[in-house]
């Protein structure tokens, strides 16, 4: 694994593992927006569980590639759900500019595992 896979892989895995257990754990502010979005408790829990899901693919993908490759796919699924829900909501573009970039290093984390 390239050092530049390497590092994307790992800056997505901590952003979505703590993102992952804040919603798993219920945690106040990512349950409220989550109410703003339209978000039911249950559909925001599966989401935290579908993102750790994913940080774990990226970690077994640094021994199996193709675990990382399907997690990177995952996260760019995913973050094309969140921007089009804050799209849906009316926020400001700076709300949904995290969920934005984070889909494009999951993009390019695919990328780059597909051609290596």
């Amino acid at each position: 694994m390239s050092i530049v896979i390497g590092v994307l892989s790992l800056l997505l895995t901590a952003a979505f593992l703590s993102a992952g257990g804040a919603r798993l754990a219920g945690v106040e502010p990512l349950r409220s927006y989550a109410g703003h979005l339209g978000l039911s408790t249950q559909v925001n829990r599966a989401i935290g569980a579908l993102e750790l899901a994913a940080a774990a693919g990226l970690i077994v993908g640094f021994w199996f590639r193709p675990a990382a490759l399907v997690a990177s796919i995952g996260l760019v699924v995913l973050m094309v759900g969140t921007v089009l829900r804050h799209l849906r909501a009316k926020d400001p573009p700076a709300v949904a500019a995290p969920g934005a970039s984070l889909g494009l290093l999951a993009v390019a984390n695919a990328v780059l595992l597909g051609l290596a």
